[in-house]
């Protein structure tokens, strides 16, 4: 099992940890040349579950049964060739776990999507419809080994469903939603069982933009909620649960005022070439350059877009990151993707380099009224602070015009767009407001830092 960054909710927060999840492994079975079936089970010991699988299917009873018996873990393939013939029309057979289906296999609609929602939801809500699944669960608690599910927007809970299979109360509440013309795009998903594959790929058909679970989820469940947006929250109990996809997606610090129409872009693809090591992981205390920005921007936005060629490095904050589409193009490049990943009007953009940015500050800036392409404050010294503004998305066009002819300088873009200066008269009442501008380039400023 591989090791991977994945998020804890606790007291408002998003901390991320190392560690791994139960692996799940596909094995295409195929017999006497004809695939059969896809068995989805643990990776291990593989050649008993094919065995067990068809001497339970009736195929073989014995060892001398089989003329060829290769299984393949690279290729994820079993190929079988038994003694006796399959029959022309086989009935149709459980793959794996407690109720599922025929095969697994990933629609091509899903598996080639790699869209990220907008959607954003309160961890609140997902603790208040966790609990009143439980509550419903009565035969769960009286019987044991009946699984619920249930579907919600918001706080409120949409339909319920419960079954001997935990895949199938899903198709419960498919079929349900069809017959009373129930929308489920965007809702969210509780369950009591563990979260596969199988559930992944039926809630990403019905448009379930966040799965919870009171209990662990599969590698490859993982795996196909970061690939079809969806977010993925496992352990929901104590007031706690761990994020597994898509943490951008939970509303972090849910008692801040966030800024409508505004999405902060933190720049983070310098080569750091003063410094002589990537900055944005350079710790003040206990916590980095980049955390610090991180968590000031996601207080006041509902979303927060890291740039950054590298974005393994950065695996560890629970926001989305963009690449560059003009890489090697400096603090331009970074823009015009910061533009491209924006899904509101207007972006505030800032160094992931900046130890004070004041909260203060950046609000006052995106209540100013809109005008204009950019919202640019100027410093004390009379320079304007082209890291530390508001752009209008529309802007991209001449964005790309000026790294198409090699122009570098964001500065020069301002002059030739429709800029608003902001004097510092205007923000002369925010403490500590002049000290927002500030970066760290060198190893001399990273001392003096500290």
């Amino acid at each position: 099992m591989s090791t991977q960054f994945y998020f804890n909710w606790r007291d408002g927060e998003l901390e991320p940890y190392q560690g791994s999840v139960v692996q799940e492994f596909p094995l295409q079975l195929i017999v006497n040349g004809r695939e059969i079936a896809t068995l989805i089970g643990s990776p291990h010991d593989l050649r008993f579950l094919v065995a067990g699988f068809l001497r339970l299917q009736g195929f073989v009873r014995s060892l001398a049964d089989f003329k060829l018996f290769s299984v393949c873990e690279d290729f994820g393939a079993a190929n079988i060739q038994i003694i006796g013939e399959l029959p022309e029309r086989l009935k149709p057979v459980l793959t794996s776990g407690c109720g599922t289906g025929i095969s697994f296999s990933m629609p091509d609609s899903i598996a080639d999507s790699a869209l990220l929602s907008s959607r954003r939801y309160h961890a609140a809500h997902i603790f208040t419809l966790m609990d009143e699944l439980a509550k419903r669960a009565d035969n769960y608690r009286t019987h044991g080994g009946i699984h619920s599910a249930a579907v919600g927007r918001g706080a409120e809970l949409l339909l319920y469903a419960e079954d001997l299979g935990r895949h199938n109360t899903l198709d419960r509440i498919a079929g349900e939603a069809l017959f009373k013309n129930i929308e489920l795009s965007g809702t969210m998903l509780v369950t009591s069982g563990r979260v596969s594959t199988e559930m992944v790929a039926k809630a990403a058909l019905l448009g379930v933009g966040l799965i919870a679970s009171r209990t662990s989820p599969t590698d490859m469940a993982v795996t196909l909620c970061r690939q079809s947006g969806i977010c993925l929250a496992g352990y929901v109990r104590g007031g706690k649960f761990t994020i597994y996809s898509h943490a951008e997606m939970i509303e972090p610090y849910p008692d801040s005022a966030r800024i409508e129409g505004i999405t902060g872009i933190i720049l983070a693809g310098g080569a750091s070439r003063r410094m002589g090591s990537n900055k944005a992981l350079l710790k003040v205390g206990d916590t980095t350059l980049i955390e610090n920005v991180y968590r000031t921007l996601a207080t006041l936005f509902h979303e927060v877009v890291i740039i950054t060629d590298t974005p393994e490095e950065y695996a560890f904050l629970p926001c989305r990151t963009a690449k560059d589409i003009y890489p090697k193009f400096g603090a331009m490049a970074g823009l015009h993707a910061g533009l491209a990943a924006s899904a509101t009007e207007r972006v505030f953009v800032t160094g992931c380099d900046m130890p004070y940015l004041n909260a203060d500050l950046i609000r006052r800036l995106c209540s100013m009224p809109k005008q204009g392409d950019a919202l640019v404050p100027v410093n004390r010294q009379g320079l304007r602070e082209p890291l530390h503004a508001l752009y209008a998305t529309s802007i991209i066009t001449e964005v790309r015009r000026a790294i198409e002819n090699d122009e570098r300088s964001i500065l020069d873009l301002l002059d030739r767009i429709d800029t608003k200066l902001v004097t510092p008269e205007a923000f002369a009442d925010i403490d500590g407001a002049e000290a927002s501008f500030c970066n760290i380039n060198t190893p001399e400023e990273y001392d003096k830092l500290l």
